[in-house]
């Protein structure tokens, strides 16, 4: 079964990303920041990171950033979302090291396009 990690500061978000996951048969686990979630990469290998990008301790541009510096991590795809919406965001992304960059809301038909697009 493949592992994806959720990484958002809203719980309400959270359990929203992780249903979707485990819709498509996803073992899943979460973190509230980019803190938590590069903790729990070190420890854990995972198929797939869906982050945040506000917020707090660190938010999801440097969790990319730091994630892709392990081995490990240099080509797991990692799913920016957000709320943010400028092309200036959308690159920001993109050159911190994220696969995709979605904006908010996520939903089943976005998440499984974005999913066989990084397959």
């Amino acid at each position: 079964m493949k592992r994806a990690l959720v990484v958002d500061d809203s719980l309400v978000v959270r359990n929203y990303h992780v249903s979707l996951l485990k819709t498509l048969s996803f073992e899943v686990e979460t973190a509230e920041n980019g803190a938590e979630a590069y903790e729990k990469c070190l420890q854990n290998p995972y198929d797939l990171i869906l982050c945040d990008i506000n917020m707090p301790v660190m938010d999801g541009y440097r969790f990319a950033k730091k994630i892709r510096k392990l081995e490990d991590y240099e080509k797991v795809p990692i799913i920016l979302v957000t709320t943010l919406n400028s092309e200036e965001d959308r690159k920001k992304a993109l050159l911190s090291g994220a696969t995709l960059f979605v904006v908010k809301p996520m939903n089943f038909a976005i998440l499984k396009k974005m999913l066989e697009a990084v397959s």
